[in-house]
């Protein structure tokens, strides 16, 4: 006799996959660590992935969770990683090495959060393209606000300008700069570990599927579906909207934490925390299949360590990189290619896809 799969159990196996397919990534890693197989360039690169995964997932859960739009994200993680990086630079003679990045994380993690909402009161009441030209706004002014202050600390207390350090008149013997403008945060100590990293990983990722996999979340959904049939039966359309929207603010706050603590000098800079990081978080959920938290995290790894196994090509490495990000797309997106995947058993490897009423949906 034949068990049935039900939703709920697909839904369970999956995310057993999605939690499996990450630890066991975690443990080759460890043992290729430990066997001293992967180069200084490589271990380098482990903890950008983890942030960069986790970017993915925040992402994803606006995008593909709630069905808007978002190009803000560089934003958010902006806000995580200055504030985290101020408290640490505040706090490293006081606390344990620790205890004090782990409240730094939590701080990015809420101040992120708290921003989240700030923004999400007003702009969630756009759709479509209105809500990601205001989020892409948003990632601009932080960036550009935090670029013109300037913060320092003396026997006084703290001090803020908007114009240079000089004008904040700090006593020169106990004075020092903590945020120096477009120079940004020097020394933040350097306290992101790939273990660290991972947990904070794996933790987001727990959130986001049990959110998914929630009363709240299938009201999410709801929304995402049809906005007028959720409200219609009852659905409180702005809470749910505000609720996922803080909670991927509030995980791209921890990864720009974890992305602070892996840096000598942190700069609000164009490269770093700009229109086209976002975009590239963007991509990351659109290659790895929307909706799909496994395949973003997927994507995440592979679009990042893509570039630097390209770099003995010199000029064109980019070149190539676009090439493989077309073939991506087009095999990832075409139904010839879905169904000769789906036919020879690989389907379940290569394209994670929620289903919903016996079909599948991208």
């Amino acid at each position: 006799m034949k068990t049935l799969l039900t939703p709920s159990n697909k839904t369970a196996r999956n995310d057993f996959g999605t939690y499996a397919m990450v630890i066991g990534l975690f443990v080759l890693v460890m043992i290729l660590m430990g066997g001293g197989v992967l180069n200084s360039q490589m271990q380098g690169l482990l903890v950008p992935l983890c942030v960069y995964s986790i970017m993915a997932i925040s992402l994803n859960l606006v995008v593909g969770v709630l069905g808007e739009l978002s190009l803000g994200h560089a934003g958010f993680m902006c806000i995580g990683a200055f504030a985290s990086a101020f408290f640490s630079k505040c706090m490293v003679d006081t606390m344990g090495t620790f205890p004090r990045f782990l409240f730094a994380i939590l701080i990015g993690a809420v101040i992120s959060a708290v921003f989240g909402l700030l923004i999400g009161i007003p702009a969630l009441r756009l759709n479509g393209d209105y809500l990601a030209i205001v989020t892409l706004a948003f990632g601009e002014i932080i960036k550009n606000i935090i670029n013109a202050l300037y913060i320092g600390r003396d026997a006084n207390g703290f001090h803020f300008s908007l114009n240079d350090a000089a004008s904040m008149n700090m006593d020169a013997a106990t004075g020092e700069i903590i945020v120096n403008g477009p120079q940004g945060i020097t020394g933040t100590p350097s306290d992101s570990t790939f273990v660290i990293a991972f947990i904070v990983l794996l933790v987001s990722l727990i959130i986001v599927l049990n959110l998914t996999n929630s009363r709240d979340g299938r009201a999410i959904m709801a929304i995402r579906d049809n906005y007028i049939a959720a409200e219609s039966v009852g659905i409180n359309v702005t809470r749910y909207k505000l609720e996922a929207f803080m909670i991927s603010a509030g995980i791209a706050g921890a990864a720009g934490a974890l992305y602070a603590h892996n840096l000598a000098t942190l700069q609000a800079t164009s490269a770093r925390f700009g229109y086209n990081m976002s975009i590239m978080f963007l991509v990351f959920v659109v290659l790895g299949g929307i909706g799909s938290m496994r395949g973003s995290i997927i994507a995440a790894i592979i679009l990042t360590i893509l570039p630097e196994v390209l770099r003995f090509m010199a000029n064109y490495r980019m070149l190539i990189y676009s090439i493989v990000l077309i073939v991506i797309m087009i095999i990832n997106w075409n139904p010839k290619s879905r169904a000769w995947i789906e036919a020879h058993g690989l389907k379940r490897i290569l394209f994670h896809r929620k289903e919903k009423k016996g079909k599948e949906v991208a």
